[in-house]
């Protein structure tokens, strides 16, 4: 990232281009990571204007992820601590969802469509209507949490790939060995079920429907840290994102579980106190 300008142009054509709205996000992200905010603002910018027509057009995604990505990649940058970054991507990703700026414009056409096509759909959907269920507001409630998780997932994947670039410029080696020591705190878990189960509790599902992904991106950076320690090949890791992709939601459960107790008891450390 030699010239602010180079990075503006790339970021600003790679968002006008559709499916490659990501590598401007990215490209903002690690000017964010490497020169901070204030420098990298006219390349956030650069990367969000195209994105902005993109969700005047119906997509929010675009725009959506280079938003989150340059939240998480200023909280990474300060705080040097992925948990926080990722905690501060699912309260925004959850403020969006709430506040309804997630939910489709023909939210109500795109649920006849789903009914009408998903018989199983439709039927859960009149079992929840017979209890009393407000339909219309649950279909919208999950149809903008899908289009939030789309967001967040490509911002943390921007995010990642951002420190990927980061270390390979200027730290070689460093971003496998800070993602292969990741995990959530005791502190940021406590925050992430607090706050979850509080605005349950006040009627407001969002941050529930998104505070599983620190701890499934926690439950990640503890298999490929595993891996790591192990010296085993790449195929293993292959091997099991063939395997998470098949078995959805299986593994993706047992993941969220693992990444919880690693929390308590920090299944990477005492694998290294018995190395040694």
């Amino acid at each position: 990232m030699q010239s602010v300008y180079r990075a503006m142009a790339a970021a600003l054509l790679a968002a006008l281009i559709p499916w490659t709205f990501w590598i401007g996000a990215t490209i903002s992200a690690l000017v964010t990571l490497r020169r901070g905010l204030s420098t990298a603002l006219p390349v956030v910018v650069a990367a969000a204007l195209p994105s902005a027509w993109w969700w005047w057009q119906g997509d929010r995604v675009p725009l959506a992820s280079v938003v989150l990505v340059t939240l998480m990649a200023v909280m990474l940058r300060n705080r040097v601590r992925w948990g926080e970054a990722l905690l501060a991507g699912a309260a925004l990703t959850a403020v969006l969802i709430q506040s309804g700026l997630f939910t489709p414009q023909d939210a109500m056409r795109i649920i006849s469509e789903v009914r009408s096509s998903a018989p199983q759909v439709d039927q859960l959907l009149s079992e929840y209507a017979a209890r009393g269920v407000p339909i219309d507001r649950l279909s919208a409630l999950m149809l903008a949490a899908v289009n939030g998780w789309m967001a967040l997932f490509a911002g943390i994947g921007c995010l990642i790939l951002a420190r990927s670039w980061q270390a390979k410029l200027y730290n070689p080696g460093g971003f496998r060995e800070e993602f292969h020591r990741f995990r959530l705190s005791g502190r940021e878990l406590l925050l992430l079920l607090g706050v979850s189960l509080l605005c349950a509790l006040l009627n407001l599902p969002a941050p529930a429907l998104v505070a599983w992904v620190p701890l499934l991106i926690a439950g990640l950076a503890l298999v490929h840290g595993l891996i790591g320690m192990r010296s085993l090949s790449v195929f293993w890791l292959v091997g099991f994102y063939v395997v998470l992709v098949t078995t959805w939601p299986t593994l993706v459960i047992l993941l969220l579980l693992l990444a919880l107790i690693d929390t308590l008891v920090d299944f990477r450390g005492r694998l290294a106190g018995g190395q040694h």
